[in-house]
């Protein structure tokens, strides 16, 4: 097992399994790479600056989204590939919180039994890309369908339901075409937002050192 600034453990067959990806020497526990989400701590990832329970996670299938996402379930974190993006999303000019727990799946026991090569640790917005293999794209249309949100299955009108109404940034630029084409680079600093936005866009995000 390798070093990390907080190890990221998936139980799978019996075999703890540390992952790698992020490695580095172990922090203080505000750091963006903190242990992996339980169901229970994924599933309370709630919104904040919105009362709509939609933009929960659902674990029970997380698996079935992850591959939907076009994205394999993995027994570690990959090695080959790895950097990070963060992502705002505002309704109305308020946040949302990015939950901790995209890209996870879980046994029936609660604990993570598997992680895709797009995931989020925690609620700080901080995307992790961590692939098995060099030169794959990945989009925010992808962490959306592991988030199970703005995929047309919510409540009509919702701000969670679908893409409508919603405008994508990255790094203080707003982008045309479709929010879940937008593809994601290191340190790019991405804003999702519907409604009436805030009089400034943020423009960069400033990652914890080493990410």
């Amino acid at each position: 097992m390798l070093n990390k600034r907080l190890a990221v453990a998936l139980t799978i067959s019996g075999i703890l399994v540390g992952a790698s990806a992020c490695a580095a020497p172990a922090q203080s526990a505000d750091s963006s790479e903190s242990a992996a989400p339980t169901a229970a701590s994924a599933a309370g990832s709630t919104a904040t600056g919105s009362a709509d329970a939609g933009w929960d996670i659902d674990p029970a299938d997380a698996d079935q989204r992850i591959r939907a996402a076009g994205l394999d379930i993995l027994k570690a974190e990959g090695a080959a590939e790895h950097y990070h993006a963060h992502l705002d999303v505002l309704v109305n000019g308020k946040p949302v919180a990015v939950p901790g727990g995209i890209g996870f799946s879980f046994g029936s026991d609660g604990q993570p039994n598997g992680i895709s090569a797009l995931h989020t640790h925690d609620t700080s917005g901080v995307v992790h890309i961590e692939a098995p293999t060099v030169g794959q794209k990945y989009t925010l249309g992808q962490v959306l369908k592991e988030w199970g949100v703005l995929d047309g299955t919510g409540a009509t009108g919702a701000p969670h339901s679908g893409t409508g109404g919603w405008t994508a940034y990255v790094n203080g630029a707003k982008k045309g075409g479709p929010v879940a084409g937008v593809v994601l680079k290191a340190h790019d600093e991405v804003v999702l937002s519907y409604g009436t936005a805030p009089s400034t866009i943020p423009g960069s995000y400033t990652f914890p050192q080493g990410l």
